[in-house]
């Protein structure tokens, strides 16, 4: 099952990030019966608002009635911390996305979900939703394993947060998260579960991990057919 979830310095390594890598030399019909369609992993900007709320609204209001994010919420995010988003596009078109900021204290906050502190060390992940037409595909799981991975080459965050509906608890605790307790936060009548993933002790991977930054320089990531078979 795919999650209708609620509550996922700009100069950074990543090693599983990567340029594409340069296609063999074919002759155009033959690329043309042979290529598979384009899968990429890019950092979200502005221009990808649109799309991003209008899968976020079909996702959420169906199922609670309430957008984890606003349109003008998810412009801002991408404007001030577009290095804590996470798209997937297939040919083009984005299929799932992860929006996240920083935040600087133990718990969530009603702050929590409108500010973004450059200074903290907890990167609070607002939102990770799937097109509908690629549900029940494991996208949901795989992109979210991509950006904690991510998260592990940012120098000074030391761990992630979501705030969660209770049924959404098995899928976050499959991708490595653990309960913290209720969420101090509720929207209209729902209630949520905080949960939080260590991010801290892999120095390691950031001294080693390949050098490309993030997000200053376009990126894609050739999704492979092992990734395609990934499900919950």
């Amino acid at each position: 099952m795919e999650p209708n979830t609620l509550l996922v310095s700009s100069a950074v390594t990543d090693p599983f990030i990567k340029p594409m890598q340069s296609p063999p030399s074919v002759s155009p019909g033959i690329q043309r019966r042979h290529t598979l369609p384009a899968s990429e992993v890019r950092p979200l900007n502005t221009q990808d608002a649109i799309s991003v709320f209008e899968i976020e609204r079909e996702a959420f209001i169906s199922v609670s009635g309430e957008c984890p994010l606003h349109l003008d919420e998810v412009r801002h995010f991408l404007t001030l911390c577009p290095e804590l988003s996470m798209g997937w596009f297939e040919e083009g078109r984005l299929v799932a996305f992860i929006i996240g900021s920083l935040w600087d204290q133990d718990r969530l906050t009603t702050d929590a979900l409108t500010l973004h502190k450059p200074c903290g060390s907890t990167v609070h992940i607002h939102v990770l939703a799937v097109h509908r037409t690629f549900r029940q595909q494991g996208k949901g799981p795989i992109l979210m394993w991509r950006y904690l991975q991510y998260l592990r080459c940012l120098p000074n965050v030391r761990r992630a947060v979501l705030m969660c509906e209770d049924f959404l608890i098995p899928f976050y605790r499959k991708s490595g998260f653990k309960v913290l307790g209720r969420c101090a936060i509720t929207v209209a009548n729902l209630t949520f579960t905080e949960m939080w993933y260590p991010i801290s002790g892999h120095a390691y991977m950031r001294r080693n991990s390949e050098a490309i930054r993030f997000p200053q320089h376009p990126l894609t990531v050739p999704l492979t057919k092992t990734d395609e078979r990934v499900d919950v």
